[in-house]
């Protein structure tokens, strides 16, 4: 029997041709490419279509060109990027990949914490540039452990955070929409702040982890900055829009906070000569957050399991509904 087509970026800009495979065992991979060069025999037959990063922009033209699409399946959680009015109005569904990216974002938090702490980073650029044996006073970090620790979002990804902050002693201070059970907050040492102006103020280290809405544009900005200790460090695993960048740079050049460790930024990554690449106190990843063996392959079953239940005329496990 014939395999259905779905609509996939494969490459080193997409999903990694290690990870084809498995979307093969059920369906025939149409690439972009050959879908641009040879439309007219791919377009009644596609019926999903694979969400990778930004390799593929879902807008009405793709939509109007793909009269049996089935399903838009995103590989992360957010969907952002996706205008899911838009899709939903062709009769296609939209699906994502939640949970499978909680661990691997939580470790990639803690790891940016711990990295600009200790000053981890400039200790590895010493060792294979020192042009002497002295490490200069600068070269001192902070001990993560006893120090306080306020994670604004307390959702899968936040709490996850939290259980690994818990395990270095830290203490931890949290802000959400809505507070958690009490005994979850026990399990990990927790404390509520009602108004996140409580946690801006006694934290050591801010780490965000919101989805990002409207509600959450820019949710850090010039104001919230000034709240911080001039000895905090702002970690941002969520999207790179829910940190006003301006107003950080801002704040990193006049010294309100200490430093900033990005998993994410807006543009992904950052042109050459941004303002933020130039500080030393300042770590920038290019969102690898669930760039992991591990989680990549689980995404992908992920949006394989989503997809041949839209093929197949089922309930998607995974649906985002608007």
């Amino acid at each position: 029997m014939e395999k259905p087509c779905v609509l996939a970026p494969i490459g080193q800009e997409a999903i990694y041709p290690c990870f084809a495979p498995c979307i093969e065992k059920h369906f025939t991979i149409v690439s972009y490419e050959t879908f641009a060069q040879k439309r007219e025999d791919f377009a009644d037959k596609i019926q999903a279509v694979f969400v990778w990063g930004g390799a593929l922009k879902v807008d009405r033209g793709l939509l109007q060109s793909l009269p049996k699409l089935k399903a838009v399946v995103n590989g992360g959680v957010g969907v952002d990027h996706l205008d899911i009015s838009l899709i939903n109005s062709f009769g296609v569904k939209v699906s994502n990949t939640p949970h499978v990216v909680d661990n691997a974002t939580a470790d990639i938090g803690m790891g940016l914490m711990l990295a600009s702490a200790r000053k981890i980073i400039q200790a590895d650029n010493f060792s294979r540039h020192y042009e002497s044996a002295d490490m200069p006073e600068s070269s001192m970090g902070n001990d993560v452990s006893g120090a306080t620790l306020g994670i604004i979002g307390m959702g899968r990804i936040g709490y996850k955070v939290a259980r690994r902050a818990y395990g270095f002693d830290m203490k931890i201070l949290y802000h959400n929409r809505s507070r958690r059970k009490e005994e979850e907050e026990r399990a990990v040492g927790a404390v509520y702040c009602e108004k996140m102006e409580e946690l801006l103020q006694k934290s050591d280290f801010v780490m965000v982890v919101v989805n990002l809405s409207p509600q959450t544009h820019k949710l850090i900005g010039a104001k919230e900055l000034a709240m911080m200790k001039s000895s905090s460090t702002l970690i941002n695993i969520s999207r790179g829009l829910v940190v006003d960048q301006d107003a950080l740079v801002d704040a990193l050049q006049r010294k309100v906070i200490k430093a900033a460790a990005l998993d994410v930024t807006y543009p992904e990554p950052l042109p050459r000569g941004h303002p933020l690449l130039s500080f030393p106190n300042v770590i920038v990843l290019p969102h690898i957050g669930t760039h992991t063996v591990e989680t990549s392959q689980i995404m992908v079953e992920r949006m394989v399991t989503n997809a041949l239940a839209a093929v197949n005329g089922e309930q998607l496990p995974n649906e985002v509904k608007i």
